[in-house]
């Protein structure tokens, strides 16, 4: 079992790429540790910022550096950055299209017990609805290297999301393909296609191998890049289909589920079921205990798509 959470692959990117490119920031809001970042913040303290517990600053400075010719990564929990710094998110980096990458951390239920406030359930939607923001949430660690990476190379703002703990690997070192804004296709099918963001897409595709049990075809993709959609992949299997399921850790508005069937609706008429955390206070606990509560699970998501097909 893989022990190494996506957040700790962006440090080791990270401290990788600064050797050679010193234009590289990171900016924290008293959060290094729960960002995995100590280590890049003892061994490149001039390539340093933390602001402390304050959020606003955070993100402003870091559209300061960036128009500075800088290439700031600025960590945060993503139920804060997402929340708190909503208005310089919109204003000080989309609305200037600066190169700055907003890394929301302990995406989702990943804080469990502390519940609602420390949850962040609606971030994909806010941040999607931003013009000029890109939104990413990648699957593994393997995946998170080639975002990095990637990112690297362009000057355009962005929100990437990840979870708290370590998570099975999707990919592996020497096999993970990655094309940037296009969705990664893990397997082929023509009953159902499973679409899923983060940390559902491992259960998305342990579902399928469910489903190929009980003699149902289904094609699974990676849509690790929320905003922009990768539609082309998208229609060319839902118009093969006879339904789609998607799955993803956020509230069941303004998200992955309601992008995909809006493009499923203008395009390919079909039944779409999303699979996502309820529409209230979500039950706390750790997140193999939520997702086992709310069925985003193998099984619950592999039941969904047999609900689909009827």
């Amino acid at each position: 079992m893989n022990k190494i959470p996506n957040r700790q692959a962006i440090c080791e990117t990270l401290m990788e790429k600064v050797k050679e490119d010193k234009s590289i920031i990171a900016l924290c809001s008293d959060s290094r540790g729960s960002a995995s970042m100590t280590p890049f913040f003892n061994a490149f303290p001039e390539n340093c910022v933390e602001t402390g517990i304050a959020e606003q600053n955070l993100v402003s400075i870091s559209a300061g550096l960036a128009k500075c010719g800088k290439k700031p990564f600025c960590f945060s929990p993503a139920s804060f950055i997402s929340t708190r710094s909503y208005e310089q998110a919109k204003v000080d980096v989309a609305y200037s299209n600066t190169n700055v990458t907003l890394v929301g951390i302990s995406g989702g239920i990943s804080y469990g017990a502390l519940g609602m406030s420390h949850h962040s359930a609606q971030d994909i939607a806010a941040m999607s609805a931003i013009p000029n923001m890109r939104v990413y949430l990648p699957s593994d660690r393997f995946q998170t290297k080639c975002l990095i990476e990637a990112l690297l190379q362009d000057e355009k703002p962005a929100y990437l999301r990840v979870g708290r703990n370590a998570v099975e690997d999707v990919y592996t070192e020497d096999n993970c393909p990655f094309e940037m804004d296009k969705a990664t296709v893990l397997r082929e099918g023509s009953d159902v296609v499973l679409v899923a963001c983060g940390e559902m897409v491992k259960p998305c595709y342990d579902a399928a191998a469910l489903l190929e049990k009980e003699g149902i075809s289904a094609t699974v993709l990676d849509m690790y890049c929320v905003k922009p959609l990768d539609t082309e992949t998208l229609l060319r299997y839902a118009k093969e289909a006879k339904a789609v399921v998607t799955a993803e850790e956020h509230a069941p508005f303004g998200g992955l589920g309601s992008m995909v069937a809006q493009v499923i609706g203008a395009n390919c008429p079909k039944k779409v079921i999303n699979v996502a955390l309820p529409d209230a206070p979500v039950i706390t606990g750790t997140s193999k205990e939520v997702y086992d509560y709310y069925g985003m699970t193998a099984e619950g998501i592999a039941a969904k798509a047999k609900e689909a097909l009827q």
